[in-house]
């Protein structure tokens, strides 16, 4: 099983993964962002967002369907995806390699994913590159807010402004009522 939870940049994707490691200690996490990183140092990502390429979206696949199927653990995956296509053909993939998937998004009004990613350090050793992150991630808050309309209709909401426990209680309440 796979429990993706997505979301705008800031909108506590990660903390609610935190949240949840100690509650489900069976559970893997899976960041796909590494394979991201790691395609940008073999090849050129001319759009600078690794979502673009075809080689990282396999990979992610490839990589959520192998960790479940070779560990049969539940897999936590905290990942903003909102490219509807590249939704779609992540979770087909998933689904093709019977994959059972849950999939979240956290959502926060734009006010407070402002808030969060100005609190951020992403590089504190480099703060024009700091900056430079925080400006990309403020500049994506549009298309992950216009997204919620173009989730699959599984999707599961959840009040990104609830307290990471509150939201753990609910992926766990849910992710446990199916498997019950």
């Amino acid at each position: 099983m796979i429990v993706w939870i997505n979301g705008a940049f800031g909108s506590g994707k990660s903390t609610l993964v935190e949240e949840l490691r100690p509650r489900w200690p069976e559970a893997l996490v899976f960041d796909p962002e590494m394979i991201g990183f790691v395609l940008r140092e073999i090849v050129e990502v001319p759009t600078g967002d690794f979502q673009d390429l075809r080689q990282w979206r396999r990979q992610v696949a490839n990589m959520a369907a192998g960790l479940v199927e070779e560990y049969q653990r539940p897999l936590l995956v905290p990942m903003t995806l909102v490219n509807p296509a590249y939704l779609d053909e992540i979770l087909d993939a998933l689904k093709a390699e019977g994959v059972n998937i849950h999939h979240f998004f956290l959502k926060v009004p734009a006010d407070v994913l402002v808030k969060r990613i100005e609190s951020r350090s992403f590089t504190p050793d480099d703060p024009d590159k700091d900056e430079q992150v925080r400006a990309w991630c403020k500049s994506k808050i549009p298309s992950c807010l216009a997204a919620v309309d173009a989730l699959p209709r599984d999707t599961l909401l959840l009040d990104g402004e609830l307290t990471p426990q509150e939201l753990a209680e609910a992926v766990l309440g849910h992710v446990g009522s199916l498997t019950q």
